[in-house]
């Protein structure tokens, strides 16, 4: 009659251990997610800044030049800084693209962890 009790003691104590990892994984992801929503933030605010300022940097260079040489070359000026401007947003414009087509690394860890879960539960060490 010792078997039932320490059969149901092992598998509370296994049920217990389960959901102490997934509470642990599932803490885990929310920091990640936590810390991504921070850097996106901070860095969508830094973006903005930056390109505010150099655009109304380079606008106000480019009218400076073409300025300077409106008496002798004022259509090829405004002509270079058009093909410029226009390039240099195509380029960002590209880069942009490629960068959301590569994806995250978003729960990157939980990933992880929980890959070596599997494999330590498949090994038959049980700990985590």
């Amino acid at each position: 009659m010792a078997g039932p009790p320490r059969f149901s003691a092992s598998l509370r104590g296994l049920a217990s251990t389960v959901l102490e990892l997934l509470q642990v994984r599932l803490e885990l992801l929310s920091i990640e997610a936590q810390e991504e929503v921070l850097r996106v933030g901070a860095l969508l605010v830094y973006g903005a800044v930056a390109v505010a300022f150099l655009s109304i940097g380079v606008v106000l260079l480019a009218i400076l030049i073409t300025v300077m040489l409106w008496d002798t070359h004022r259509l090829l000026s405004l002509a270079i800084f058009t093909g410029l401007f226009l390039g240099l947003g195509g380029l960002a414009a590209w880069l942009a693209r490629e960068r959301v087509r590569s994806g995250t690394r978003l729960f990157s860890a939980s990933v992880e962890e929980l890959k070596q879960d599997r494999e330590a539960l498949r090994a038959g060490g049980g700990d985590a």
